[in-house]
């Protein structure tokens, strides 16, 4: 058997191949004498002329089933005939798919008679090392591997004689080279950027598309691998698998942005952060991912510090580090400020009038002026009391709101920096989600690439 070129159609799990058989019987009806018939010692003579046997190929798949083309027989003078028909052979193939595309795949080529028995038509290897690839022609995706071939005899229930066959095994081996230049390496590309796409800031816009963008580049090379395969139930390809598992991760980090970006865009007057969160969040996240504020550096003792200090009710100036004393990092508001100022005014002002019958009267030394005067310093008293009540209340008004302002403005701080943890938390996950899974993938393959 010589076997010329082989073609794989993987879709209809179809192996073509352009193969040369060779048959050898010996017929004692056609020999002769060669001084009696002027030396001839051979004679080309058309098949359907004489007898020859009736082999076929059992699991052809082409429409004629027989792909062979009829050549003449050759006839020599000892009665041996030497038949050898070119064919073009379309086999059925069984696809094994599971390590697609780092696969080898087995494909069988039975022949044997179609009406005769072994009693009648046995057949015969020429050679124990099955088929001839001496004038193989390399194809560009598959190497030949090897082409043993077997001789069976079956017997069958119904009848005592054996059913003779010969069944070749193609042993072929994709080159993968191809594979993972345009599909494992765009894909671990690809999922690079989705990873990248943690460090952009929240800010720019582009966060979300990004992600999307990419989830769709990778359900087109998702569709470039399944057109190639055929459609089958009984394996899932490798390349499938990973590039399934780069599509969970890709779709799982546009989840996640869309986690960081409801975050980063928190404010006071929408959410209010829990406690667990600030926890989690804003105290051991980050000391786990050493991430720290600017002018801030986050340790465990400054977590139990802070934890401590909201124990105790007091507020703690971020400006002041933790190596300053208790009291020195317990602030107070500027209301407060503005109150004590209320109460010092009032102290300084009010122990030097006393009332009697509803009138105020004001002491005043020897020399001075007289008690007449008294009305005229009471109504300004009272102007002036009246003017100093209405600034009171217009810096109670201003320090509330501002109060207020640099409250939210911390909250919207929080929800910002526990954004950028969860960032900084998914980028560490899904790169070595990515790296460990494409790993995975290489290491389990029987062989990586073949050129």
């Amino acid at each position: 058997m010589f076997s010329f070129y082989c073609f794989k159609d993987e879709k209809n799990q179809l192996l073509i191949t352009n193969t040369w058989l060779k048959l050898e019987w010996n017929d004692v009806n056609l020999r002769w004498n060669e001084s009696d018939y002027g030396g001839i010692k051979d004679l080309r003579i058309p098949p359907y002329k004489i007898w020859k046997p009736d082999v076929l190929m059992y699991n052809s798949a082409d429409e004629g089933f027989d792909g062979t083309y009829q050549t003449k027989v050759v006839v020599s003078s000892d009665g041996t005939c030497l038949y050898i028909p070119p064919g073009i052979f379309k086999s059925t193939c069984k696809i094994d798919i599971t390590w697609f595309p780092f696969d080898d795949q087995r494909c069988k080529m039975k022949f044997g008679s179609w009406t005769y028995s072994g009693w009648q038509l046995d057949l015969q290897l020429q050679s124990e090392d099955g088929g001839d690839l001496s004038d193989f022609i390399k194809n560009g995706e598959w190497d030949l591997i090897g082409c043993p071939g077997k001789r069976n005899a079956i017997y069958y229930k119904c009848c005592p004689e054996p059913y003779v066959d010969v069944t070749f095994e193609i042993v072929i081996r994709r080159r993968t080279l191809y594979y993972f230049c345009n599909l494992i390496l765009p894909c671990v590309l690809i999922a690079s950027m989705a990873v990248l796409g943690f460090t952009l800031p929240p800010d720019c816009g582009e966060k979300l598309s990004l992600g999307v963008t990419i989830l769709l580049s990778l359900t087109v090379f998702h569709n470039l691998v399944t057109e190639t395969l055929p459609q089958v139930s009984d394996a899932m390809p490798v390349l499938g698998t990973y590039f399934n598992c780069i599509m969970f991760m890709v779709a799982s980090s546009v989840v996640s942005t869309v986690l960081i970006l409801n975050f980063h865009h928190r404010s006071a007057d929408t959410h209010e952060m829990s406690p667990m969160v600030k926890s989690v969040f804003l105290q051991w996240l980050p000391w786990v991912l050493r991430i720290n504020r600017p002018g801030e550096k986050i340790t465990r003792k400054s977590i139990m510090m802070t934890n401590k200090m909201k124990e105790l009710g007091m507020k703690v100036r971020p400006d002041y580090p933790l190596e300053y004393p208790l009291e020195e990092r317990s602030s107070k508001s500027l209301l407060a400020n503005v109150l004590d100022i209320d109460d010092d005014f009032r102290a300084h002002t009010l122990p030097h009038t006393h009332t009697t019958n509803n009138t105020a009267f004001i002491r005043v030394p020897h020399g001075g002026h007289s008690v007449d005067d008294s009305h005229l310093v009471h109504t300004c008293m009272s102007s002036c009391t009246r003017e100093l009540n209405l600034i009171l209340k217009e810096i109670r008004m201003i320090t509330d709101k501002m109060r207020k302002k640099d409250e939210d403005d911390e909250v919207r701080s929080d929800w910002k920096f526990a954004a950028m943890v969860v960032d900084r938390l998914c980028l560490i996950v899904f790169t070595l989600f990515t790296v460990t899974a494409t790993v995975a993938v290489l290491l389990s393959a029987p062989h990586i690439i073949v050129p």
